[in-house]
C-alpha cells in the first residue's frame, strides 16, 4: 500500500474539523518555500469564510496535528480562503464553477497565446470546454494547463 502524502494525511486529520464548523476545504498544500515547509488550508463555506472561521479553523487543526504528530520537521500552518481569483485543482471544483469565468494558463502557447479567457461550459475526464466569445469554443486537457483560476476583471466582481 502506497503512502499518503502530508497533504492527504493534512486532509484527512481536518475532515471532522472541517463537518463540524460547516466548513469546505478548497485546497490543501504542503510545499516549500525558501527555507521553510508551508502547510495552507485553503477553506470555504457558503456565502465565504471570515476572520473568524480561519482563526478557529486554524486552532482547531493545529491541536489535531499536533495530536497526530503527521509531519517530519518544522512547519508553518496557514488558513485563509481561495480568494476571489481562486485556483482550481479538484475535479469538483470545475463542477462547483460551471458557468463562470476562468483563466486558463497553458504550459505551450497556442498561436503565441498562453492566457485564454474564457466561460466554463463543460468538464469532462480532464477536459474543460471554454466559450472564449460568443461563437469560438476551446477544449484544454488539464495536464497542458500552467493554472486555471478563477477570473475576475475586477471591474464589477465575479458572478459566484
Amino acid at each position: 500500500m502506497a503512502k499518503k502524502n502530508t497533504a492527504a494525511v493534512a486532509e484527512e486529520l481536518a475532515q471532522p474539523i472541517l463537518e463540524q464548523m460547516g466548513l469546505i476545504l478548497w485546497d490543501v498544500v504542503y510545499e516549500k518555500e525558501g527555507s521553510g515547509w508551508y502547510l495552507r488550508y485553503y477553506i470555504d463555506k457558503e456565502g465565504g469564510v471570515t476572520i473568524d472561521d480561519c482563526e478557529a479553523f486554524s486552532r482547531a487543526v493545529e491541536a489535531a496535528l499536533d495530536a497526530a504528530d503527521p509531519i517530519e520537521g518544522s512547519y508553518t500552518l496557514e488558513v485563509s480562503s481561495p480568494g476571489i481569483e481562486r485556483a482550481l485543482t479538484r475535479d469538483w471544483h470545475f463542477t462547483a464553477l460551471m458557468g463562470q469565468p476562468l483563466l486558463v494558463r497553458l504550459i505551450r502557447p497556442v498561436e503565441g497565446v498562453r492566457d485564454f479567457v474564457g466561460v466554463l461550459t463543460d468538464y469532462q475526464g480532464g477536459t474543460l470546454t471554454l466559450l472564449l466569445d460568443e461563437e469560438t469554443e476551446m477544449n484544454v486537457e488539464r495536464g497542458e494547463t500552467a493554472f486555471i483560476r478563477l477570473y475576475n476583471d475586477f471591474t464589477g466582481g465575479t458572478s459566484k
